[in-house]
């Protein structure tokens, strides 16, 4: 028991309940040996100036190095790199000999294959009970498309598994992406005018020439995918179970594709009223920035928070 009178136990299972990234902290010890630790205590702080903040226990093994060496980086973790997050929560003598690894301009360890990455001089650190927290300054950073690894519950999450599940299913499935480009959004555009989004028989890679990766591909897009935005039945596609992501791209795309502002969207060019309305949600959770996943069918559902499961179910929402 905590001083305060709290299940200990029972404090962290319930802070468990929060979904967050997975990060890998590094920096050198005095002797300019690498050294890191495996986070989810992570957040932004400020865009001006650039702060962000990371927790680090004060009986880590690596505490005094963090203290002591004035910079640090945070590597955000790719849903691939399961393997990297288990080996710096371990106690491994050298927990970079198996991890592909180089300098930062600031001379932190970055991993290589990271979802992102922050450079950061330490601004101040923090004591917070039995935890420090470390408030570093960017420098640089990085990023590149990859879906970045969550936690949640004492296991990890990978959204790349839900691919897996539904391709168990019997029946079609549609794989779709919602992609943002400074304020627009991409569209597919038939010769009749009508319009769609981009779609696929799976999610990849892109060597299937019927997936969703292999149809941005031959668009000349580069298209990152974030998170599910909505999963549902659709009857009118034969009972398809239908998954759309979304995310974000920046290339010009080749003909046939193209992006539209979203105040300008023309919604009765839009075929399928379960897309259309889709979108329409979509654009009021980006104005609210509350974005949830929606599962149901076409007809009804539910929209579930992204940090709250369940949400109230929706009587007559469509994705």
């Amino acid at each position: 028991m905590a001083d305060s009178g709290l299940d200990t136990r029972a404090f962290r299972d319930a802070l468990g309940v929060f979904l967050t990234g997975v990060t890998v902290v590094t920096t050198r010890d005095a002797d300019r040996r690498p050294r890191g630790f495996t986070a989810n205590s992570f957040t932004s702080v400020s865009l001006d100036p650039p702060l962000i903040l990371v927790c680090i226990g004060r009986s880590a093994a690596s505490h005094g190095a963090f203290c002591a060496s004035g910079k640090f980086a945070v590597n955000v973790l790719a849903e691939t790199q399961t393997d990297v997050s288990r080996t710096f929560a371990s106690k491994a003598a050298d927990k970079f000999a198996s991890v592909a690894w180089h300098d930062s301009a600031l001379g932190n360890p970055l991993i290589a294959g990271a979802a992102a990455w922050f450079d950061c001089t330490t601004q101040s650190i923090i004591e917070g009970g039995d935890h420090s927290i470390l408030l570093g300054r960017v420098h640089d950073f990085g990023q590149r498309p990859a879906t970045p690894l969550g936690y949640c519950r004492g296991g990890y999450v990978v959204g790349s598994l839900l691919q897996s599940a539904i391709d168990e299913q019997p029946g079609r499935v549609v794989v779709g992406a919602i992609l943002e480009r400074d304020g627009e959004l991409l569209f597919l555009e038939a010769a009749d005018g009508r319009l769609d989004l981009p779609t696929g028989a799976s999610l990849g890679p892109v060597s299937d020439t019927r997936s969703l990766r292999a149809v941005l591909a031959r668009l000349g897009l580069n298209g990152r995918l974030d998170f599910v935005f909505s999963v549902y039945e659709d009857t009118a596609r034969g009972g398809s179970v239908c998954v759309y992501y979304r995310g974000a791209a920046q290339e010009t795309p080749a003909a046939g594709a193209r992006f539209i502002p979203i105040p300008e969207i023309p919604w009765d060019r839009l075929g399928d009223a379960a897309v259309r309305a889709m979108l329409e949600r979509y654009v009021r959770e980006r104005r609210d920035d509350a974005f949830g996943i929606y599962v149901g069918d076409a007809r009804a559902g539910e929209i579930r928070g992204l940090g709250a499961w369940p949400a109230p179910s929706v009587a007559g929402a469509n994705p």
